[in-house]
């Protein structure tokens, strides 16, 4: 019961905020939101503790029948690749409560409970092993999305959520066809007999591409990537770290959990165009990033990149780059949820994020400026901060797999270094640039609470990243060897 507990727990909570708070009640809301977040943060624990580190098996499985006519189960389980995932939902959501508690001030009910409504719903998709549950929740995830960007957003919200629900609904429609033509194969939704199932070249090629034209919007890849700056520069600071930390994980983890294992042969054969759009991603997008004068654009920008990085590791099919690209995934998580964070701090103080507004921030912000040049140094990925682990295991096994392509990687690092460091000289260091500057006023408690726990979980990643790995190493091996046996 584990993983619905970590499903319902915040969606329970959420609808009880939605029905019982009010603005009236704000600070019950608020402590309502924080305690619904921490338990279901806390309910995702036993996850951890609990795990088997020496199988590839599912684990804490759960199947309920749900329409046993069509065989339609309410099945839930985790295994290495989607483990991290759920927890780390559970975790951002509660930094999410956290850093809105001062910051809304209207309709502060409804905010806090799209968000555990969400949290919830995105911990079904990375638990869910019925295609039709998986999809329910795929797309169910979109609402409060839509809702956040739509009403809590900035001046062309609204703009801004209608491209982000039309460009991801008309992506997973397809999927939508893809799941049922295989129940009609298989006779089944359980997403591990679709594994199984035998299909020849023309049906793999159309299965693959029908879910990765839901799952490359969702990444985003390029060039259906246009939604995210929008979405980003229009969403309230919380929906910003959601959906730059989770969101965009949901369709890296469709690649692993559909089109990988379900359509190998035709993997295979798309990888290379799949690899070239990776290296667009990286480097293309990377140069866009640095012309950026908007701060929310530039990170926005920075996280099409960095996933880039993600669907390049998976389709080398190098054990190194699989695990390589998963380690990004949850390090990503980390750092953009830290990055538009900080953003958030300094718009909340001065209403603007134009790089140009700022300057000689570390002179009145001087515990702010440590932390937000540290995250600045991970995004662009310093050794010894998160961003690094992931990126460099990428490289290696490009390199491994190509070796210009391994080289045209590794330019992301230089152009990550670039953005993040023409960004953070220019806001952060030299003289006070205006008056607006010289008044700003250094975090307070609960800012430097949570800005040290994304900084030490930055750091003990990028020191430490060996029980990240150590969780999903035999589960990518387990796919590799998969993928790797053709179904022709």
């Amino acid at each position: 019961m584990i993983l619905s507990y970590s499903i319902w727990l915040p969606i329970i909570f959420g609808l009880i905020i939605l029905f019982t708070g009010s603005d009236n009640s704000k600070g019950y809301v608020r402590v309502m939101a924080l305690i619904g977040s921490l338990i279901s943060l806390s309910a995702t624990i036993p996850l951890i503790t609990g795990f088997d580190t020496s199988t590839a098996a599912m684990q804490f499985v759960e199947q309920v029948a749900w329409v046993p006519r069509y065989d339609i189960n309410y099945y839930l389980g985790v295994d290495g690749i989607s483990m991290w995932f759920v927890v780390l939902t559970a975790f951002i959501t509660v930094i999410v409560v956290m850093a809105a508690w001062e910051v809304i001030t209207e309709n502060v009910a409804q905010y806090m409970a799209a968000f555990l409504i969400l949290s919830g719903l995105m911990i079904g998709v990375f638990a869910a092993l019925d295609g039709l549950l998986f999809y329910v929740f795929f797309e169910a995830t979109l609402i409060p999305m839509y809702i956040i960007i739509g009403v809590w957003g900035g001046p062309n919200r609204v703009y801004a959520a209608f491209k982000f629900f039309l460009y991801t609904l008309l992506g997973s429609l397809l999927t939508l066809i893809a799941i049922l033509y295989l129940y009609n194969v298989t006779d089944t939704f359980s997403i591990l007999a679709w594994h199984k199932a035998k299909l020849d070249i023309v049906e793999q090629v159309l299965i693959f591409g029908a879910f990765f034209m839901a799952f490359a919007v969702k990444v985003p890849m390029w060039p259906v990537h246009t939604w995210l700056p929008d979405a980003h520069v229009e969403a309230p600071t919380g929906g910003s770290v959601v959906l730059a930390a989770i969101m965009l994980k949901l369709g890296a983890y469709g690649f692993l959990r559909f089109s990988l294992p379900i359509a190998p042969d035709a993997s295979q054969y798309l990888a290379p165009a799949v690899i070239a759009l990776s290296l667009v991603a990286v480097i293309y997008i990377g140069l866009v990033a640095l012309v950026q004068a908007d701060m929310k654009k530039l990170v926005a920008y920075s996280s099409i990149a960095h996933m880039g990085f993600v669907t390049l590791g998976f389709f080398i099919f190098n054990p190194m780059g699989v695990e390589g690209a998963i380690v990004q995934m949850i390090s990503h998580g980390f750092i953009s949820g830290a990055m538009f964070l900080s953003i958030g701090v300094l718009y909340d103080r001065m209403h603007s994020r134009q790089i140009a507004d700022y300057g000689g921030v570390v002179n009145t912000m001087p515990k702010f400026a440590a932390f937000a040049v540290l995250f600045a140094m991970a995004n662009c990925g310093l050794p010894a901060t998160s961003g690094f682990v992931g990126e460099f295991m990428v490289i290696l096994a490009a390199v491994d797999y190509d070796f210009v392509i391994g080289i045209l990687a590794a330019t992301a690092l230089i152009l990550g270094a670039a953005y993040s460091l023409w960004m953070t000289k220019r806001v952060f260091f030299g003289e006070v640039a205006n008056q607006h500057v010289a008044e700003l006023t250094d975090i307070n408690k609960r800012e430097f609470l949570i800005m040290s726990i994304l900084a030490i979980f930055t750091i003990g990643m990028g020191v430490y990243p060996k029980p990240f790995t150590d969780v999903m190493h035999v589960s990518v091996i387990e796919l590799l060897k998969h993928v790797a046996v053709s179904k022709l």
